[in-house]
């Protein structure tokens, strides 16, 4: 049986960072499905609640479900927007979902957005997506905050998944 996990959050708060450790440190057969991939790079598709990215999510978390043992989903991934998703989400996985919002103020996001090797975005563009406080609602999340360093972040999680086996 598979597990979800879900990381959201505003652009620049470490969601693909972490996500790319996580499925390092579970290895073989974790399915990692970034939104930003999936959406601009293989769709090439404005965001928004009618996108053609949230029908290929969705697949993508049906086959995981089948056939991973772990299935990571991260991205901005707004609340509303994505609603389809995270309902058959719910359906696939039931309690077997650790998801996790990074709660961060936007200017640290901008600090670590700019500490990258490439800031590809300016504040101008990343203030016009922010969304404070974007929870789901019905699947549960922890909180990521500004005090907790990537080492923290991916304890809490690791341990969050040897809690479900």
């Amino acid at each position: 049986m598979s597990n979800l996990i879900i990381l959201r959050g505003n652009s620049g708060s470490g969601k693909t960072t972490l996500s790319k450790r996580i499925q390092k440190r579970l290895g073989k057969n974790t399915l990692l499905i970034p939104q930003d991939t999936v959406r601009r790079e293989m769709l090439n598709a404005k965001d928004g609640a009618t996108n053609p990215s949230i029908p290929l999510l969705i697949n993508l978390l049906e086959y995981g479900h089948e056939d991973c043992d772990y299935v990571i989903l991260e991205g901005i991934l707004n609340a509303k927007w994505y609603l389809p998703v995270f309902e058959r989400a719910k359906e696939l996985f039931g309690d077997r979902i650790n998801a996790y919002y990074f709660d961060i103020p936007f200017e640290e996001t901008m600090k670590r957005h700019q500490e990258r090797h490439i800031a590809s975005f300016g504040e101008e563009k990343m203030c016009s997506w922010w969304l404070e406080k974007d929870y789901i609602g019905f699947i549960p999340e922890k909180k990521f905050t500004s005090e907790m360093s990537l080492e923290d972040e991916l304890e809490v999680v690791m341990d969050d998944e040897r809690k479900k086996k």
